[in-house]
Order: C-alpha cells, then sequence, then structure tokens
C-alpha cells in the first residue's frame, strides 16, 4: 500500500515538475526507478518515502503544504499584475482558500502523533513558475497565470485523489477527501479564466 501512495504523490509532483523541467537525464529516471522517489519532484523528499526520515504522511504534507505556498505566492503577483478583473477574483478566492487549506493542514498534523510539520517549500518547478510570472503583466501574465492555475490544481488534484484512496495516515486520508471537491471547483475555475 505504501508504494500505490509512493507511486501516487510522486506522479502527480512529477506531473507538476514535468510542466516546466526538461526530462531528467537517464541516470535520474534509473535513480527514480531504484529508490521510488524522483529527486526534486517533491519538496524535501529526496529520500525514499516510508523510511525514518521521510513518511508518505509526511511527503503528502509537504505536498500540500508547497501546493498551498504556490498558489498563494503566485495569486498575489496575479492581484499585483493582471489585467483581467476576473483573473484578479480569482486570485483573491485562491489566496482566501489556500490560507484556510495551510490552517487547516497544520491542525491535521498537529494532532498526528507523533506530529508532523508539513513543509512548504517550492519545487524547482514551482520556483521558476514563480520567477517566470513576475517578469509578466498584464494579459500575458493572465494567460501565463491562468495556465499555470491549471496545471497546479490538476497536480494536487491527483495527489489528493491518491492519497484519499490509499494513504497511510486516517485524519490526513479524511483531509485530502474534504478538499476533492474545492479544489476540483478550482480546476474548473482556473479552466475557465
Amino acid at each position: 500500500m505504501k508504494h500505490r501512495v509512493l507511486f501516487a504523490v510522486s506522479f502527480a509532483a512529477l506531473a507538476l515538475t514535468a510542466c516546466k523541467k526538461e526530462a531528467p537525464a537517464t541516470s535520474d529516471v534509473a535513480t527514480s526507478t531504484a529508490t521510488g522517489v524522483v529527486p526534486g519532484a517533491i519538496p524535501g523528499a529526496d529520500v525514499p518515502m516510508g523510511t525514518a526520515t521521510q513518511s508518505p504522511a509526511q511527503a503528502f504534507a509537504n505536498t500540500a503544504a508547497a501546493s498551498d505556498a504556490f498558489e498563494i505566492e503566485t495569486s498575489k503577483l496575479a492581484v499585483a499584475k493582471g489585467s483581467s478583473a476576473a483573473v484578479k477574483r480569482f486570485a483573491n478566492k485562491m489566496i482566501d482558500a489556500h490560507t484556510a487549506s495551510t490552517e487547516k493542514l497544520k491542525g491535521v498534523t498537529g494532532k498526528l502523533s507523533p506530529a508532523i510539520t508539513p513543509s512548504a517549500t517550492l519545487s524547482d518547478a514551482q520556483e521558476q513558475t514563480v520567477d517566470s510570472l513576475g517578469k509578466l503583466t498584464g494579459a500575458e501574465f493572465d494567460k501565463a497565470y491562468a495556465k499555470a492555475q491549471v496545471e497546479a490544481h490538476q497536480a494536487t488534484l491527483t495527489a489528493l485523489k491518491a492519497y484519499a484512496a490509499s494513504g497511510d495516515s486516517a485524519p490526513l486520508q479524511a483531509f485530502a477527501k474534504e478538499l476533492i471537491p474545492t479544489v476540483t471547483a478550482h480546476l474548473n475555475m482556473a479552466k475557465s479564466l
């Protein structure tokens, strides 16, 4: 079961990073297959999941926290740099929703035994997207922001569904299940921008 969660979370993170990164070198693919982890795909998860260093629950919490941080950071840029009223409205909704999601995640992870602390460290691909959005303005920004939102929400939805189906922590599974409808709605809104 842990391998299915590892695969699903790694796949979701890989899907997000693949949108913005070059394909990994052959040695990276061999390493990923051997260890079950794509280096840099999940922030802070450059070790196999299920080890004493990082459990599947920790990896999922990190993925969720980084997703929230990415949404908040890119949406703050959208409020400042976007030209469309619809983009700015959407961005404000994302800031509110993902701030609430982060607080809820911290509440859930703080009650686990042992408690885990989600790391909101952005992946390299997320950092690259934030950097590239920061260089854009107006309609060009709006288009790139909308595309980034679709990709990010799709990756997050994939990770949530995978963890909800076979995660190793019942409270985090419930958290994932509860967020699936919200993230689905966000994805649909992003697609309509």
